[in-house]
């Protein structure tokens, strides 16, 4: 019933198509199978110029964000957030672990390395979904989604591994945990 490890699920929203781009995350800390913390945060990007196509998938522009901290004193004032945890998830990893790391890169901060859960495969190895964009996961799984708002596309991740744990509690072996 449950898994006893403790994770992060994260998800960022990004200014253009470099990856360095963050200009927001959301992140939620499960431990014991329950949701025990949350983080919003807007972030300034190194570059003031958004991608049209960026702002229209998640409606934030450099009005909203220029006075917010650039990544690197958002990432040293919350880095506490990651401690006692044992892997960070997200959908479709391959996305977050490169803006994490890009992020990491420009700002001289060493990137975690903890490792990462992607909730495409765990809902494809779990469930056999087809497609498996983020809203037919929360879809399937009735879990509400304000989708690109990476607060809540962050939850909705934590909710999709608490989900797969539930039902096979060895479901993350595949992932190395």
């Amino acid at each position: 019933m449950g898994n006893p490890k403790a994770y992060v699920a994260i998800d960022f929203e990004t200014a253009d198509s470099y990856r360095d781009s963050a200009c927001a995350v959301g992140l939620t800390k499960v431990r014991g199978g329950e949701i025990v913390d949350t983080l919003y945060g807007l972030i300034r990007p190194p570059r003031s110029k958004f991608s049209p196509f960026c702002v229209g998938v998640h409606g934030i522009r450099w009005s909203d964000v220029k006075d917010c901290p650039p990544f690197r004193e958002f990432w040293i004032e919350h880095a506490q957030f990651l401690e006692g945890v044992d892997f960070l998830a997200a959908h479709n990893a391959s996305f977050d672990r490169s803006v994490l790391g890009a992020c990491c890169k420009m700002a001289g901060l060493p990137a975690p390395t903890l490792p990462f859960v992607c909730t495409v495969d765990l809902a494809r190895s779990q469930w056999s979904l087809r497609p498996t964009k983020l809203p037919d996961v929360c879809r399937y799984l009735n879990l509400d989604l304000n989708h690109h708002h990476a607060a809540s596309d962050a939850e909705a991740c934590a909710r999709i591994v608490m989900a797969a744990v539930e039902e096979n509690p060895r479901c993350l072996a595949p992932f190395g945990i």
